[in-house]
């Protein structure tokens, strides 16, 4: 194969992948009974996606910090309610994690 075909077989992968994570991170949301205490754009129970966005946007390891709070859970970080581990598999945790870094 010519090497622009390949180029376009890459991104076509790559787009379809980012239109997956755009379908399934808000079912997630809703199965794994994150928007109980989390939703979009003000705080609940839990701070804001979009605060939660802005907070570590600047970070170079926002995904797999913002994995390793999904899944095991945190205390203190934004006030006195400590989010519980949630129980859901590494592949759903990055699927969160990227969707919430994209809010705005």
């Amino acid at each position: 194969m010519k090497p622009i075909v390949l180029f376009v077989a890459a991104a076509a992968v790559s787009l379809s992948g980012a239109a997956a994570l755009a379908a399934d991170a808000p079912q997630l949301l809703k199965d794994k009974a994150c928007l109980a205490c989390h939703i979009v754009d003000k705080k609940l129970v839990g701070p804001s996606y979009k605060e939660v966005a802005a907070k570590y946007k600047s970070r170079k390891d926002a995904e797999a910090y913002l994995v390793k709070k999904i899944k095991e859970g945190s205390t203190g970080v934004w006030g006195q309610v400590p989010m519980p581990a949630n129980a859901v598999s590494d592949a759903d945790a990055k699927t969160l994690a990227k969707y919430i870094l994209t809010i705005k």
